[in-house]
């Protein structure tokens, strides 16, 4: 519930567009449904990427391989050796190791341990990498396991997603072999952008269930109390506004309702709920023909800024938009 009802893509209200415009029928041509025709381009990407020799190729192949298992089950184990060999290919890449556990989280055959593992060996401060632990202690019921899981969490200094770095190496290996796919199908940057945003939402958010239950059934004065405290403030900071979302709820139900924390709390919320929503009517109000500009602006921001609200706070200035909600005082 919580993944999907919170998730927020990186296009953000803006770069919705009609399925169709994903794939077009050309004049003479048998009609195919888009569905069909996304299918097709889909599969021959996977093709195409999982031949290449780079780390980047053949992880954008199994995000993309990954998608149809939700359809085809049969396709999850060709997902899993794509991306246990982009992982083999750069072991030190905290992006791919993130997709590695993610996708394996998410095969029910699939043991997520040791990608955890190699996640917190090559990135120890980043506390997302126990969510999966948490996840399994929580269905054992085991409440040792869950302290000890939660107390390490708070010992970390981020809660990263990598989400814009994932976005970006997607766009980039695809851009690479856009003349080895199917014309008229994904063809531009934005619906580029606009399906990978699908994948990567599908793929690289966790679910929260078991984080937020546990500090749900924290006691008042107790450690677990503290350690969710501490995890929520650093998931305040999270790369990605879901991440944001969820420390912000967190803290909320752990403090008194009438409290100046309280209220603090909700003005920052309401402040990224803002920043979120101003940034995306800045793409919705475009005119299409500078659709593939504005992407490609978006795009820039994503590469040098690895959290989803910096990149929103950049095009707000590029477009010297207020960077909160101007307040009319009072006559």
């Amino acid at each position: 519930m919580v993944k999907h009802g919170l998730k927020v893509t990186i296009l953000g209200i803006a770069m919705s567009q009609p399925v169709a415009a994903l794939a077009t029928t050309a004049p003479g041509a048998k009609t195919a449904s888009p569905a069909d025709k996304f299918q097709v381009w889909r599969n021959e990407a996977v093709r195409v990427l999982a031949a290449r020799a780079d780390a980047n190729s053949v992880a954008t192949a199994a995000a993309l391989s990954f998608t149809s298992s939700f359809a085809a089950p049969a396709a999850a184990p060709t997902a899993l050796q794509l991306i246990a060999r982009a992982s083999d290919l750069a072991p030190e890449s905290a992006p791919i190791g993130w997709l590695h556990l993610q996708l394996c989280a998410t095969a029910p055959a699939c043991d997520s341990r040791d990608a955890a593992t190699v996640l917190r060996w090559v990135d120890a401060d980043n506390a997302a990498a126990w969510l999966a632990e948490l996840s399994t202690a929580q269905k054992d019921k085991d409440t040792v396991e869950v302290e000890r899981v939660l107390a390490d969490m708070a010992r970390g200094t981020r809660f990263d997603l990598y989400y814009n770095q994932i976005m970006v190496m997607m766009f980039d290996a695809l851009t690479g072999v856009r003349q080895q796919l199917p014309g008229g199908v994904v063809a531009s940057d934005t619906a580029r952008l606009t399906a990978l945003a699908g994948v990567a939402n599908a793929e690289i958010i966790p679910a929260f269930s078991s984080l937020i239950d546990a500090c749900r059934e924290a006691m008042p004065r107790s450690e677990r109390r503290e350690d969710c405290l501490r995890l929520a403030k650093i998931m305040q900071r999270g790369d990605t506004v879901i991440v944001q979302m969820v420390g912000f709820g967190m803290e909320r139900r752990l403090i008194p309702a009438d409290s100046k924390e309280a209220k603090s709390l909700a003005e920052r919320r309401h402040l990224l709920e803002w920043r979120m929503s101003a940034a995306g009517k800045l793409d919705s109000s475009i005119l299409p023909w500078t659709q593939s500009a504005r992407t490609r602006t978006r795009l820039a921001a994503m590469r040098s800024r690895p959290r989803e609200e910096d990149v929103c706070i950049a095009l707000l200035r590029e477009h010297r938009m207020p960077l909160e909600p101007q307040t009319i005082a009072p006559r």
